[in-house]
């Protein structure tokens, strides 16, 4: 049985193995605010190690997807009385903290998708990178803004070059370039466009149809070393994946998986969205 936490940033509907998690602070367009980091955290910890959730996908309420960090909290922080060098501490304090979030939403065992309806900003758009699968508007609206406000997309930076390669990365995140959705199909950086509500559910039932005839556990495998292999040299690539394979064939999930086929039926995991 599936445990959620409760939580009051998020709105959490779980159906058929598969968690949609809805932002939900429209008022603040859904920025990164303390209580929405902390509910996703507890959430995604939550279900990280559960194989009975197949599938996330974040969203936003309000038609927005999420507006970044939270500058009206930065500004307080700014506004107070603490020495330059206590402030200067608990921005690092926070700024390790936000990574730690990005790092749980890029690691999940899950298949992971991000529908983009709005604008992704900054932190928003790092944490849309951070996502398996994205699905967009044509119409959304994409900007890393930190450089044109005086600060740095620093701990997203990974995670875009991750998504959309050095080059493109880099361009964005210097120039605080905005683009669209159309663009961002170009970029690399959507999966998938849609123009209405419709589209967009017709796109992840497709995508749900696909993760949900596959076994999670090798879901799990897999996605575990596509994120080790680029740190890895060669030798050791092919050791982790030779181990990586010898664990799939050699589980449960490989003997049945295996059976299935030879015996010309469907897996015992494989389900309908």
């Amino acid at each position: 049985m599936t445990n959620l936490p409760h939580v009051t940033a998020l709105d959490l509907e779980l159906e058929n193995g598969w968690l949609t998690i809805w932002f939900n602070q429209p008022d603040s367009r859904n920025a990164l605010t303390a209580e929405l980091t902390a509910d996703l955290v507890a959430t995604l910890e939550a279900v990280r190690q559960d194989r009975a959730v197949r599938g996330i996908t974040l969203r936003g309420r309000g038609g927005i997807f999420c507006a970044g960090g939270d500058l009206k909290a930065f500004s307080r922080g700014q506004s107070g009385t603490d020495t330059a060098r206590d402030s200067f501490e608990d921005v690092v304090a926070m700024s390790i903290r936000g990574a730690g979030m990005f790092d749980l939403v890029n690691t999940m065992p899950q298949v992971v998708i991000a529908v983009v309806e709005g604008a992704a900003m900054a932190g928003g758009f790092g944490l849309a990178c951070c996502a398996d699968l994205v699905i967009c508007t044509r119409a959304a609206r994409f900007a890393m803004t930190e450089t044109a406000i005086g600060l740095t997309p620093a701990q997203i930076s990974p995670f875009v070059i991750q998504k959309l390669g050095f080059a493109t990365a880099r361009r964005l995140m210097l120039t605080a370039a905005r683009f669209d959705g159309s663009e961002a199909g170009g970029l690399g950086f959507a999966d998938f466009l849609a123009d209405t509500a419709e589209e967009i559910a017709a796109c992840e039932v497709q995508i749900r149809k696909q993760v949900l005839a596959c076994a999670p556990g090798a879901v799990a495998d897999i996605k575990a070393l596509i994120l080790a292999l680029p740190q890895l040299d060669r030798s050791s690539q092919v050791q982790a994946a030779a181990e990586n394979f010898a664990g799939r064939l050699t589980s449960e999930e490989g003997r049945e998986g295996v059976a299935s086929f030879v015996e010309k039926r469907k897996p015992n995991w494989a389900r309908q969205p």
